[in-house]
This record gives structure tokens, C-alpha cells and sequence, in this order.
């Protein structure tokens, strides 16, 4: 426990896009935007899914328990980044990093867990629709939304104490938008084995096997779908996991190009890598959660018809 704040390090400095100062004004205006767009897309549906009771159903909650980690996990980063855009004030202090930290990747975390639910329930919704309400009850899909939140809480505490133990000396200066673990892990003087062997095992649980409970799933619904007679069967079926699967697309396929790519590419040009991981960052922290309740709204005609109501229109039937 001696080791514990053997750290001279107060705050944190958060380079973000320190270089190009014009380009951190586009940016401003930019990320304002599409904040807003997250506030209100997502703050809509989880409106809707709650005051509609056509949308009291398992898809729907789990999509209302998405819509709410995205603002959470937006809310806990994007304010403090408009704030750096603006006024160039860099610093986050100790205490903040580790709550942006803790939020971070407990939303990420529990975002992996709600996607695999999620392909779950629509296996169970196309495979075996006459067992579907029995399956899926109430009790069910609440105990597995809760199951992922206190298993993505947890798993967070204990990647984020790990870390913010780590003695930091005198290198405080963070290559990236937020007080993401890996960055600062990075700046560590100390023996971060520990760390590593708990975050390997972290992406197993969080992101391997989520990922293939959607993969397998998806390949039991392709399997049964061109086993349907009815081409009108098969196009309700497909229309019911495309904004699923678009969503999981997007996110697991923004988490593989930031974190998977080769250490060769690394090295040249620190400038440009700079610039390449900010806006990488900003695509994974801020463009995803905007891009959810529109791909939801887009394509599901039960959504669209509940934010028509919700709104004061006349809902098209």
C-alpha cells in the first residue's frame, strides 16, 4: 500500500490536436454539433422507450439502456475536450482523469456487453419466435441489462484503480483527447505487467466473447432466414437486425482500427500520428453514439412512429 501515491503528478495535460489550432476551432464547432445531436437523438429515444408502450419490449429497452451509455459515456469527456478546444486550457486534474477514466471504460465495457444481449434477443426473436416471450420475459432482459451495467462498473474499478496506482514521476503530458487508459499507462515509470495481463483478460470477457455471441448468432438468424419461404418473411426478418449489426459494425470495427494496428506505424511522422489518433478518437468518442439513434430511427418503423408521436405527429401506420 506504500506504493500506492508515490506520484508527484497533480493533473494531466491533454495534448488533443495542440498543434493545429485551426483545426481545433473546426473541431470545436464540430463536436458542439454532433454533442447536441447525441443529447437529442438519444435523450428522444430513451423517451420514447419509455412512454411508448408499443417500444415496452426487450429490443427496446436494450436500445434505451444504449441510448443512455452514450450520453453518459459522451458527457464524461466531450464538455472537457470543447473546453481545451476553446480556451487551450489543457490541464485535468488527477481526481477528474480517473473519473473520466472510470466512466470511460465502464461504458465501453458495458456497450460490448448490451451488443451481444442484443444479438441474442434477436436470435431468440427470429429463431424461435414461439418461445421468444418465455425466454425473453421481463425479468430476463431487466436481469441482463443490469448484469451487463454492474459487470461493466466493475470491471472499470479494477482496470482504473490498477492504473491510477502506478507511480507517474514528472511525465504528466497525455498524447490524446482524454484520460484514456492506455495513454496513460503509457506514461507510467513503473512495472505495468500487471495492467497488461488485466486488460488482456478484460478485452477476452468484454470484447472477444460478446463478439462472438454476435457472430454465432447472427450465424444461426442467416441460417433460419434462407430456410423462410416468404420473401416477405425474410426482408421483415433482415430489416429487424440491420441497425443491430450496422451499430456493432461500427463500433467494434472503430475499437479494431484504434487498437489493433500494426506498432510499425508508430514510429514515422509523430505530427501526423498525433493528428491521426485525434481525430480517431473523436470519431470512436463522438460520431458513434450520434450515429446510433439515427441508424435506429432510420431503419425501424416503430421508433420512427414513436418520436413522430412523441412530437406531436400523427403517426403513419
Amino acid at each position: 500500500m506504500d506504493k500506492v501515491n508515490k506520484t508527484s503528478v497533480k493533473e494531466f495535460i491533454l495534448l488533443g490536436l495542440s498543434g493545429y489550432p485551426k483545426m481545433e476551432v473546426i473541431l470545436f464547432a464540430v463536436i458542439l454539433v454532433m454533442y447536441l445531436v447525441i443529447l437529442m437523438g438519444n435523450g428522444v429515444l430513451i423517451i420514447a422507450s419509455i412512454f411508448d408502450s408499443r417500444l415496452h419490449t426487450p429490443m427496446y429497452f436494450f436500445l434505451g439502456n444504449l441510448s443512455f451509455l452514450d450520453i453518459c459515456y459522451t458527457s464524461s469527456s466531450v464538455p472537457s475536450t470543447l473546453v481545451s478546444l476553446i480556451s487551450k486550457k489543457r490541464s485535468i486534474s488527477f481526481s477528474e482523469c480517473t473519473v473520466q477514466m472510470f466512466v470511460g471504460f465502464a461504458m465501453g465495457s458495458t456497450e460490448c456487453l448490451l451488443l451481444g444481449m442484443m444479438a441474442f434477443d434477436r436470435y431468440v426473436a427470429i429463431c424461435n419466435p414461439l418461445r421468444y416471450p418465455v425466454i425473453m420475459s421481463k425479468v430476463v432482459y431487466v436481469l441482463m441489462a443490469s448484469a451487463s451495467w454492474l459487470s461493466g462498473g466493475i470491471n472499470s474499478i479494477v482496470q482504473t484503480s490498477l492504473a491510477m496506482q502506478l507511480p507517474f514521476c514528472d511525465s504528466n503530458v497525455i498524447n490524446h483527447f482524454l484520460c484514456e487508459i492506455l495513454a496513460v499507462l503509457k506514461l507510467a515509470c513503473a512495472d505495468i505487467s500487471l495492467n497488461i495481463v488485466t486488460l488482456t483478460v478484460s478485452n477476452i470477457v468484454f470484447l472477444a466473447l460478446p463478439l462472438l455471441i454476435i457472430f454465432f448468432s447472427y450465424m444461426l438468424i442467416l441460417y433460419t432466414i434462407l430456410r423462410m419461404n416468404s420473401a416477405t418473411g425474410r426482408r421483415k426478418a433482415f430489416s429487424t437486425c440491420s441497425a443491430h449489426l450496422t451499430v456493432v459494425v461500427i463500433f467494434y470495427g472503430t475499437i479494431f482500427f484504434m487498437y489493433a494496428k500494426p506498432k510499425s506505424q508508430e514510429q514515422p511522422g509523430k505530427d501526423n500520428l498525433q493528428a491521426r489518433e485525434g481525430l480517431i478518437s473523436m470519431f470512436y468518442g463522438v460520431v458513434t453514439p450520434m450515429l446510433n439513434p439515427i441508424i435506429y430511427s432510420l431503419r425501424n418503423k416503430d421508433v420512427k412512429d414513436a418520436v413522430k408521436y412523441l412530437l406531436g405527429w400523427k403517426a403513419v401506420n
